[in-house]
């Protein structure tokens, strides 16, 4: 071998091994990513860093004149080249992860583990003929006259991913397209350049380097998200005070319990008691940042409740059924739902106005449901508290992968659905 392709190759393979070595370094100290994808690799560059070992090894076998190695070049190839197969489904798992979709029923992905299934087998077979590839007694390496059949299941995986890639793009950050795009095209033109020059070993020197973007692109996209994610819960909590504490409830509630001082003054006392009750929890939920705890929520609507319920005494009626109550959600959440159905459904010409406020706990999570007898709802886009209703959706999609639906009920009324899902982590999690 020429002495200046043995350079070339020998620096590569030490490159790819300190690429892989910094990269390993980083992801085990790198606290910014979500906890799955740092977990993913770890994999991902233990595995990597074990490639770029059986690479090093093999063109130290080719480069010294008498290698101090025990293992030989052979099982030093079969390594490099099993480790090197194993990169694409795990990219795959990646790339389905990212777009949100079930690894236990995705075609792509056992597509892929076949394609692997495949590349492994005529791996093991190789070791015992000499169509694919060969080594003399001399440790000299020989390609066979079925080499390229060995690299069928690799170029074919390589180019299902860019096309499973270019699918699903819509549903990736550019970010996220364009690490994965690199990722794929890298490997493939170094394989490219190998197979067009005999002797020349581009393709591990290509993965690593590919892998790196891919976890820096990741690394930056995820940073970006979650930062975007926290201004506009800010926003969004700015806004909450001017939502929820409007003028007129709190000068109506005043009024009432100013006539009842003269009418009831027992009732009056309750009022006020319930009415500071209101106060206390719309003041704690306007300055908390995380999740609460449902029974706080619950508490909160009950204390709004009473107040309203004083006020009209014979055309509201609320009926709470809720026996699970062990999740979290974010503050303000259900009190507004309720309080929107009280303004919408009460009106002096109709019937009085029922509310039924449900929590069951379901397969994913948790669901909330207020449904209401009303003439239903379906208010201007200006409306305030429709766009009060539009940042509880927000909010609950932010905060915790919540969602908000709204639905007229079954003949007459209007049905709010509200679902949390069970996840551990809040903003910017995976």
């Amino acid at each position: 071998m020429n002495s200046w392709v043995t350079l070339i190759n020998f620096s590569m393979a030490a490159a790819a091994l300190m690429t892989m070595f910094i990269g390993l370094l980083s992801v085990l100290i790198d606290r910014s990513m979500d906890l799955w994808s740092r977990r993913f690799f770890r994999v991902f560059f233990a595995v990597l860093f074990l490639y770029a070992c059986s690479n090093y090894i093999s063109v130290l076998w080719r480069t010294l004149p008498e290698p101090f190695f025990a293992l030989s070049p052979k099982h030093s190839l079969f390594f490099e080249s099993l480790l090197s197969g194993m990169l694409i489904p795990m990219l795959t798992v990646y790339l389905l992860h990212c777009t949100g979709e079930d690894l236990r029923h995705s075609a792509l992905l056992y597509w892929i583990f076949g394609l692997f299934a495949l590349y492994a087998v005529l791996l093991t077979v190789t070791q015992f003929t000499r169509f694919i590839y060969y080594y003399t007694p001399d440790n000299v390496y020989h390609r066979g006259p079925w080499y390229p059949l060995l690299l069928v299941p690799s170029v074919l995986s390589m180019l299902t991913l860019l096309i499973a890639l270019l699918r699903r793009r819509s549903r990736l950050s550019r970010r996220q397209f364009v690490a994965f795009l690199i990722y794929i095209l890298l490997p493939l033109i170094g394989m490219l350049i190998q197979m067009a020059f005999y002797g020349l070993y581009t393709v591990v020197f290509g993965t690593t380097l590919a892998a790196l973007f891919l976890y820096i692109f990741i690394q930056v996209d995820q940073v970006a998200r979650r930062t975007r994610q926290q201004e506009e819960i800010a926003r969004q909590h700015a806004s909450i005070m001017v939502l929820q504490m409007r003028p007129h409830f709190i000068y109506n509630t005043l009024m009432s319990i100013y006539y009842l001082c003269r009418q009831d003054v027992e009732k009056a006392q309750q009022v006020i008691l319930d009415f500071s009750s209101y106060l206390r929890q719309n003041f704690a939920a306007i300055v908390k940042e995380e999740t609460i705890p449902f029974t706080e929520e619950l508490e909160h609507t009950r204390a709004y409740l009473a107040v309203e319920k004083a006020r009209y005494e014979d055309t509201l009626f609320v009926d709470f059924d809720t026996p699970f109550t062990n999740f979290r959600l974010p503050p303000l959440t259900l009190q507004p739902i309720v309080e929107n159905a009280v303004k919408h459904g009460l009106d002096p010409e109709l019937e009085p106005l029922r509310i039924t406020v449900q929590t069951r706990e379901t397969e994913g999570g948790s669901r909330i449901l207020v449904a209401d007898n009303g003439p239903g709802y379906a208010p201007a886009a200006d409306d305030e508290p429709h766009i009060a209703l539009n940042n509880i959706r927000e909010r609950l999609k932010l905060m915790c992968g919540g969602t908000l639906d709204i639905r007229p009920g079954e003949g007459a009324g209007t049905v709010v659905t509200v679902t949390v899902p069970d996840r551990p982590d809040t903003v910017g999690n995976l």
